[in-house]
């Protein structure tokens, strides 16, 4: 009678099963993080596994949809999924920004008084110091005629 070899092949095809799992895993990430398009083609291609495999792995079939959608709605994006801003971080650069242009539209406000408090006080003593100017009614005036 023979030996019953048949753990040995349930074996083999387990570890065949996880490398061409991690194959598709790790294609996967690196599309996703060169930004290039995810799709079942795609994917299958760079591991080198049928793309009826990959319909038929529940977690894969979903990870490569939901990455397939997020880059028809960017297509210009080549930002990994991973390192994409969130809502709430958005939210908060957006206000930090108007409140920075709120304090610059303050400090501009003040600059502009100031500059104008300047400039009246540059006219008022430019003006204390100056002679007066000859009227035409001034007898000292003279009047230079056609040469």
């Amino acid at each position: 009678m023979r030996a019953d070899n048949s753990q040995h092949i349930i074996d083999a095809a387990r570890r065949r099963s996880e490398y061409t799992r991690s194959k598709a895993v790790q294609a996967l990430r690196a599309l996703d993080a060169a930004g290039e398009p995810v799709t079942f083609e795609t994917v299958a291609k760079r591991a080198r596994v049928s793309r009826s495999w990959l319909y038929a792995q529940p977690d894969l079939r979903t990870e490569i949809e939901h990455l397939r959608s997020s880059h028809r709605r960017a297509p210009a994006s080549p930002v990994p999924a991973r390192q994409r801003t969130s809502d709430a971080s958005l939210l908060q650069r957006l206000e930090a920004a108007n409140s920075r242009i709120r304090r610059l539209a303050e400090e501009n406000r003040q600059l502009r008084e100031q500059l104008a408090q300047a400039l009246g006080e540059q006219r008022a003593a430019s003006t204390r110091t100056r002679p007066p100017r000859m009227s035409a009614g001034n007898p000292s005036s003279v009047t230079i005629g056609p040469c």
